[in-house]
C-alpha cells in the first residue's frame, strides 16, 4: 500500500488517554487531559470548522483516495479508561463526533497495572460499558492483549498481543476490529508486519505529526494532547504541528 498522495490535506489524528477532573499531573501530563479543557477544545473544533471524522474515513481518504476536506481531525483514546464513559463521552457525544477507543482485551475491567508510577492507578472499562458504548457509536480498536512494549518481546509474544487481541475483541463486540494501536508508540518490523498480516486496516503510533506524513497504513503518526494544551496550543497542533517527529 502507498503512503497518502501529496496533494492529500493535513489530517490530524488526535491522541487522548485520561479526560476528567484530575489536578495538575508533576509527571505524565501526556496522560491527561482535564474535562474542561477537554470541552474547550472540542468547541474549538466545531468553531473553527474541522471535520471529526472516523478512523474508516481517514483510512479510505489516506490511502483509498475518497475526498478527504481540508481540516480534518479524528478522536482517538489510548487504554479504554473508565473516565472516558464519564465524563469524556457526554462531551463529545454532544457535538455529535466520531470517536474510536484503543482496548487492551486481557484487561478489560480491571486496574491500569501498567501504572506503577502514578499517583493513583485508574481502572478500565468492563465489557458491559464496551458494549454499551458501541450501541451509542463509539468504534473500538485494539492496544493488544497485555500493555508491554512490543518492540522488547520474543517474536512469538509479539505475534499473540496482535492476534490474540483482535480475536478477543471481535469476539466481545460481535464486530470486525480494523484498527491497531502500539502500545507506548513501542513497535519494530515485526511488530508492524504482524498488524499488517493479522487484517486490520491500520496501525497507529506515537510518531508526532499530521497522518498524511505517513509511509503506509500501518505506522500512523499522531498528535498527543497533554494536560498543559489550553485552546491556544491545542490550535497551535491542529494548524501548525503537522511535520512529523519520529520518537526518540
Amino acid at each position: 500500500m502507498s503512503a497518502p498522495s501529496a496533494t492529500t490535506p493535513p489530517l490530524s489524528i488526535l491522541m487522548y488517554h485520561q479526560v476528567g477532573h484530575y489536578p495538575r499531573p508533576s509527571a505524565h501530563k501526556a496522560s491527561f487531559c482535564h474535562i474542561k479543557r477537554f470541552r474547550q477544545q472540542l468547541a474549538y473544533l466545531k468553531l473553527a470548522g474541522f471535520h471529526v471524522i472516523s478512523m474508516a474515513e481517514a483510512y479510505q481518504g489516506l490511502f483509498h483516495g475518497a475526498p478527504l476536506r481540508p481540516r480534518s481531525a479524528v478522536l482517538t483514546f489510548d487504554d479504554g479508561y473508565q473516565d472516558f464513559h464519564d465524563p469524556a463521552c457526554p462531551a463529545w457525544q454532544e457535538y455529535g463526533f466520531p470517536a474510536t477507543v484503543f482496548l487492551i482485551s486481557g484487561l478489560i475491567g480491571q486496574p491500569a497495572r501498567w501504572q506503577t508510577d502514578f499517583t493513583t492507578i485508574a481502572p478500565l472499562m468492563d465489557a458491559p460499558t464496551i458494549r454499551n458504548l458501541q450501541d451509542e457509536g463509539v468504534s473500538f480498536g485494539s492496544h493488544a492483549v497485555n500493555h508491554y512494549r512490543l518492540s522488547e518481546l520474543e517474536t512469538a509474544d509479539v505475534r499473540r498481543e496482535v492476534f490474540d487481541s483482535k480475536a478477543a475483541l471481535q469476539d466481545l463486540l460481535g464486530r470486525e476490529v480494523p484498527d491497531f494501536c502500539y502500545p507506548y508508540g513501542r513497535y519494530d518490523q515485526r511488530a508492524r508486519d504482524f498488524v499488517e498480516e493479522a487484517g486490520y486496516q491500520t496501525g497507529l503510533t506515537c510518531i508526532r505529526g499530521a497522518a498524511n506524513t505517513a509511509d503506509n497504513a500501518f505506522e500512523l503518526p499522531r498528535k498527543a494532547i497533554s494536560y498543559g494544551d489550553n485552546v491556544l496550543g491545542f490550535a497551535w497542533k491542529l494548524h501548525m504541528k503537522h511535520a512529523r517527529k519520529d520518537a526518540a
